[in-house]
């Protein structure tokens, strides 16, 4: 074992706070990933963690060698990524966060095709729809779908994905065709609300005469998982309001249908963020170029004919 990769795995140890955890994100035995860390605490003299039955915590001196380990390793980065600009032949792996919706629908689809292209990159993706922090998750990247908050961080934007309200047939005849947003508020019908842990609004933002507004609306179910939302939805529970891509193949059925088509929610931005350093790296250039390319040409298609308000490609 070289002491570059004892310090690799410190460093995802640190960010994931669990022995097994990192072994598992780094593919060794959590008994590998143990004697990793005796060695490099033996070496310096410290105990790097205070171990606990459920997490491990950094000690002083943990966190301080945590801010070297970093520093060594993004200066390994960088010197790779020089040697692979000049080789053309960028290799190692490459840390993903994404959402469900997007990683499921269009970029877990393209990696098999990215890794024929690229046999050197490995690609270690991972799901949710909770907001991710990128560095304390030692991601080199992270696609979002949403409206981005003012971050430190590079970002790439892909393309503008339009949404809208919809429900089932049996809904709409059981409770009526909503005639304006105000009906979402006052209790005249249910919308199914995404909710994470955490988060405190339930609020739509939708289009009136006066511009965007956002309506408090409330309904009997909630989760953090879209796509149970759409289920419910389709089970004749209630109105989401949810990005075309996600239920064109139920609207194009008639197993949803749309509603306040005047009041359309503003589009979401589909983009990745990532730190300012990794534009340097060539096989993170190379992959967020090759999956802007896929999740445009996608989405185009995926909404071709559909009756949108508009699609910036």
């Amino acid at each position: 074992m070289s002491y570059i990769d004892n310090i690799r795995t410190f460093v995802r140890v640190y960010d994931l706070g669990n022995m097994s955890a990192a072994a598992r994100d780094q593919r060794i035995s959590p008994a590998v990933a143990s004697s990793r860390i005796s060695q490099l605490e033996d070496r310096l003299g410290v105990k790097l963690f205070q171990r606990t039955t459920r997490k491990l915590h950094p000690t002083e001196q943990g966190m301080l060698f945590y801010n070297g380990a970093i520093q060594i390793l993004n200066a390994i980065e960088d010197a790779e990524a020089q040697v692979q600009n000049v080789t053309q032949t960028p290799r190692g792996s490459i840390y993903i966060g994404t959402p469900f919706s997007i990683g499921r629908r269009f970029i877990a689809p393209a990696v098999p095709e990215f890794k024929t292209v690229y046999p050197m990159i490995d690609i270690r993706m991972r799901l949710s729809d909770r907001s991710i922090d990128i560095a304390g998750e030692g991601l080199d990247m992270a696609f979002f779908l949403g409206l981005p908050k003012d971050s430190s961080l590079k970002m790439k934007k892909i393309g503008d994905c339009p949404r809208l309200l919809c429900a089932s047939p049996s809904y709409i005849a059981t409770r009526g065709m909503p005639q304006s947003p105000q009906e979402l508020v006052d209790g005249t019908h249910d919308c199914l609300q995404l909710r994470f842990p955490g988060a405190t609004e339930f609020q739509w933002p939708l289009q009136t005469a006066d511009g965007i507004k956002s309506f408090a609306v409330s309904g009997p179910f909630e989760t953090d998982d879209g796509d149970i939302l759409t289920n419910w939805a389709l089970d004749g529970f209630g109105i989401i309001l949810k990005p075309y891509f996600e239920v064109i193949q139920h609207l194009k059925s008639g197993a949803l249908i749309p509603i306040l088509t005047d009041n359309g929610p503003p589009d979401l931005q589909i983009g990745c963020l990532y730190p300012h350093r990794k534009q340097q790296d060539p096989k993170t250039r190379l992959f967020i170029d090759f999956i802007s390319q896929r999740i445009a040409a996608n989405m185009k298609s995926l909404l071709k004919g559909a009756q949108l308000p508009r699609y910036v490609e």
